[in-house]
């Protein structure tokens, strides 16, 4: 709880920890006492939570605007009601006459441009997924199955620190690749198909998220390599797109140029079929149906202010992507990167990408 204003300066900030006892050392393990807590969080002004309703009716004597927090988040789905909606409802019951403001939107301002600590964790966490990536393009061949393969990101993210994938992991191989959201993870890898990986580990509560393709067998097939490099270059000029300045609408209007004109020379629309699109839906909506970027960070899709033009800080990924259901191939590729001054910083910089690079991982000495 922060209260600048507070007459005493003690309560200006202000931790509540849930007490702690033998029982629950001996149940749950040492929890945090006063002492502790303060080392921890350098917050000097430490209650029990049990104490709240008392000290805060104390503070509230001197406040006027009460900022409370809501998950605005834009992709929340709340189906029931959360301890922090509960909090709230209790707050403008027991306080009906003070005004209740929203602390999301300086929360997400806070949240959208990254500290160099959170680029440091979110670095950290892109290594650790690169440690995955290696591991796996090893074992990959025909015969094995996606759930295989998602055990051994996970192994190798657990013995490196990590809590395990900072989102549900999708390892579609084939058609499975053109479903956009496919977490079964059940299929067996076949001979000639092409194999969609989008995980990413998890590090000090930050998130990574990559993804990468492979071919099962061990080389692309020269149609699978054009669609590849197809979605490698709008990838990379995507990155150049992404800048202080530039609003995020108008970026991924400029994607879908850029991808527009890889569809085209792919054969898969015609100079046509653009001509006679519809604005809403552009042609190339057939094969690259979803966005190219969101915020990231303490969330794989982080609060981040979209009305507002990108800023130095600012942590993006950038994922294009092109699905030919008809084919049975799904090609996306994704990387973070941070926004800087002048350019950006490529958090997964060092993990293969190319479609050589992926190969040649691929036939690196065999996983022991």
């Amino acid at each position: 709880m922060m209260f600048p204003d507070s007459f005493h300066e003690n309560h200006r900030e202000i931790l509540f920890l849930k007490e702690t006892s033998p029982e629950i050392a001996i149940w749950e393990g040492a929890k945090l006492d006063k002492e502790q807590a303060l080392q921890v969080s350098g917050v000097r002004t430490v209650y029990w939570l049990s104490q709240l309703p008392k000290v805060l009716h104390g503070l509230m004597s001197e406040a006027q605007n009460v900022y409370l927090n809501n998950n605005e988040h834009t992709r929340a789905v709340v189906e029931v009601e959360t301890r922090e909606a509960r909090f709230t409802k209790w707050m403008r019951e027991e306080y009906p006459h003070y005004n209740f403001e929203r602390v999301a939107p300086l929360m997400h301002q806070i949240r959208s441009v990254k500290e160099p600590e959170e680029v440091d964790q979110l670095q950290r966490a892109s290594d650790i997924t690169k440690a995955g990536f290696d591991r796996v393009a090893k074992f990959i061949k025909p015969g094995v199955t996606e759930y295989e393969i998602e055990a051994e990101f996970m192994h190798e993210f657990l013995r490196r620190g990590s809590r395990g994938f900072a989102y549900t992991p999708i390892i579609a191989s084939g058609f499975n690749a053109c479903v956009l959201h496919y977490i079964e993870n059940s299929a067996t890898c076949k001979e000639g198909d092409v194999i969609l990986m989008d995980v990413g580990a998890e590090y000090g509560n930050y998130a990574s998220d990559m993804t990468r393709c492979l071919p099962v067998s061990g080389q692309f097939t020269d149609r699978q390599r054009a669609v590849y490099n197809a979605v490698l270059s709008v990838m990379r000029d995507s990155m150049n797109l992404l800048k202080p300045g530039v609003f995020l609408h108008e970026y991924h209007k400029q994607v879908g140029e850029l991808m527009t004109k890889q569809l085209v020379d792919l054969n898969l629309i015609t100079m046509d079929d653009v001509r006679a699109q519809d604005p809403a839906w552009p042609a190339y909506k057939k094969y690259f149906m979803h966005g190219t970027s969101h915020f990231m960070g303490l969330d794989v899709h982080d609060v981040g202010l979209w009305h507002e033009p990108i800023q130095a800080g600012n942590v993006f990924t950038c994922e294009p992507g092109i699905y030919i259901r008809e084919e049975n191939l799904g090609i996306r590729l994704e990387n973070d990167i941070v926004i800087t001054d002048n350019g950006y910083q490529d958090l997964m910089g060092e993990i293969a990408l190319d479609a050589e690079a992926v190969e040649d991982a691929m036939n690196a000495s065999v996983l022991t």
